[in-house]
């Protein structure tokens, strides 16, 4: 598989270097200076991009490579609110792209798990829940994709939530998200229910950038022959 990286920061290395591991080829980096490239017969050639740019960048990125009709994977957060435009556009162009918050195999699973619980949580009223999230100081967008996706998923699934906000503790129907930025961790993400008696909580914290990465390099390998829009659930089947 022949791979362009569109977005060359410390993920698209990663990404580069997974891909590499796995015996494809990256044949096309494309980063700010040098976006003109989104326009030139390599890309052209290009079975799938992998974006992982930046939140003022991505929609122009992703609907490039749509256009184009290259297959993209994007993990870029902090944009979603033009998901839509994006989804209508596949259909439009027949294209194909998977989008997701987090492309950790693990965060996937707790996507799942926190799905379940936040359901069984409607029988009961009396625990209420928190979420926090740590990264690396240099992320731009806060609260992270990931605690967004986990707080819609709550939303969705527990009648006793409509909202979420940002830095402060959850109260009359909103999920407080707690966002932390220092040092240069990978990701960690917490979701703590409470009662005047105990406590429940689901956890992942990554260890390195090679998980969002291999995550990425699965999804770039899913769509690549495929039409339409999916999404991380698609790849693992829940």
């Amino acid at each position: 598989m022949q791979i362009t990286i569109i977005g060359y920061g410390r993920m698209g290395r990663e990404v580069e270097a997974m891909a590499s591991s796995k015996g494809h080829e990256v044949v096309l980096r494309i980063d700010k200076d040098n976006r003109d490239m989104l326009d030139s017969p390599v890309f052209s050639q290009t079975n799938v991009a992998i974006e992982f740019s930046t939140p003022e960048t991505a929609f122009d990125n992703i609907s490039g490579c749509i256009m184009k009709g290259i297959p993209v994977v994007s993990g870029t957060t902090g944009w979603i609110e033009r998901l839509p435009e994006i989804v209508n556009m596949v259909k439009k162009e027949d294209g194909s792209f998977l989008y997701a918050s987090n492309f950790n195999i693990g965060v996937n699973i707790l996507f799942s798990l926190n799905k379940r619980l936040a359901s069984i949580m409607n029988g009961f009223p009396s625990y209420e829940v928190n979420i926090e999230e740590k990264h690396h100081i240099r992320k731009k967008d806060a609260p992270s994709g990931t605690a967004i996706s986990l707080a819609e998923d709550i939303i969705r699934e527990c009648e006793a939530y409509e909202s979420w906000y940002l830095n402060r503790a959850s109260s009359n129907g909103r999920i407080g998200i707690h966002s932390v930025r220092e040092g240069d961790i990978p990701g960690t993400h917490r979701i703590e229910w409470n009662s005047d008696s105990d406590s429940l909580v689901l956890e992942h914290e990554a260890h390195s950038r090679e998980g969002f990465a291999l995550g990425a390099i699965f999804a770039a390998e899913y769509i690549q022959k495929r039409k339409g829009v999916f999404t991380m659930s698609d790849l693992l089947g829940f």
